[in-house]
């Protein structure tokens, strides 16, 4: 009886094995069209109300999460970033880099009901389930604002020593963010506001996306060097180092599948697998278009989102790449 006990549990050990193994491949699923011009950062999905909100120029436009149609438009969110949703009070904030506002919206009718002044060219941006605050990332100040959703006001300012791009949270009371310019994570309590500690990046150049998964307390980060560097959120110790593809600025993570999604800009998506806390392989860099750099998950179907539009080889007075005309759209790609 105890060897076919041992026989069975290593049978089932290797069944699992070969599961979190198996290669799971993604591909583009659909094409959504938006009809506006401008360029775009990132883009936000709100299950409840089954829709997407797509930061594009000084615009959110709101898209349908189940066929892709335009449902809406938040105008006048002047150099929009970011859009964080609140369902519990019914709203949505987005993070205007021109005008160092946060807008505030209702979920169902998209209707504005105020403005919130921040730090200095907010950007990134994401709602706190465990303290119940909106955290802002102000890329010019320096600075974090924590707004209270109940009051819509700014209820603390933390200086982080750096130009803060993307940011998540353990679920437990400390905040993650990335620090383009210094090449660090820095660690605060969404309680006292105070900075708790500083990871200080080795081999990896402007992080800028950021994930984490909670069970495993890793952070994934993804940097300028087409790296994405896998830390203990604890200590900080870095774990592993993962080549990723270029013009990456976004990532996010699937609890469910225990999947990394990176969005590279060069027009691939690099998907990694997590096996164990310290074991990851990488299981695809599947095709998506140039530009897509930008990446929201639904967390139920677990598709992804990344927004893009045609790159004209000419450049505009500033030298940048020149987009397309009438080519802006956000793919969906899944399973």
């Amino acid at each position: 009886m105890k060897t076919k006990l041992i026989a069975t549990l290593l049978l089932t050990a290797s069944t699992l094995a070969s599961l979190a193994q198996s290669k799971h491949s993604i591909s583009v699923l659909a094409t959504h069209n938006i009809n506006s011009e401008g360029g775009w950062d990132y883009l936000s999905v709100d299950n409840k109300n089954n829709n997407i909100f797509v930061s594009h120029g000084n615009q959110v436009n709101v898209l349908s999460l189940v066929g892709g149609d335009s449902v809406g438009i938040i105008h006048n969110t002047m150099g929009v970033h970011g859009i964080t949703v609140v369902n519990a009070q019914g709203k949505g904030y987005t993070t205007n880099g021109k005008a160092g506002t946060c807008t505030v919206f209702d979920l169902k009718n998209f209707m504005v009901q105020g403005e919130i002044k921040v730090g200095s060219n907010p950007d990134a941006t994401f709602y706190d389930d465990f303290s119940g605050k909106i955290i802002v990332f102000n890329g010019k100040s320096h600075d974090a604002s924590i707004i209270d959703p109940l009051s819509d006001k700014v209820v603390a300012t933390i200086p982080l020593g750096g130009k803060p791009e993307a940011g998540v949270s353990d679920g437990k009371g400390k905040i993650f963010v990335n620090i383009e310019d210094t090449g660090e994570i820095v660690c605060f309590d969404s309680r006292t506001f105070k900075v708790l500690s500083r990871y200080k990046l080795q081999g990896g150049e402007e992080p800028s996306g950021l994930a984490i998964d909670r069970s495993t307390s890793r952070l994934f980060t993804v940097c300028a060097n087409k790296v994405m560097l896998i830390l203990d959120a604890k200590t900080g110790k870095q774990v592993k180092t993962i080549p990723i593809g270029e013009g990456c600025d976004g990532v996010v993570f699937d609890p469910f599948s225990k999947t990394i999604f990176c969005a590279n800009g060069e027009g691939t998506v690099t998907v990694v697998k997590e096996l164990a806390a310290d074991k990851f392989v990488v299981q695809q860099n599947a095709k998506s278009a140039r530009g897509a750099r930008t990446i929201a998950l639904d967390p139920v179907t677990h598709h992804i989102f990344l927004p893009t539009a045609d790159i004209k080889e000419s450049k505009d007075s500033a030298g940048k790449p020149q987009r397309v005309p009438g080519t802006f759209r956000v793919l969906e790609m899944g399973e």
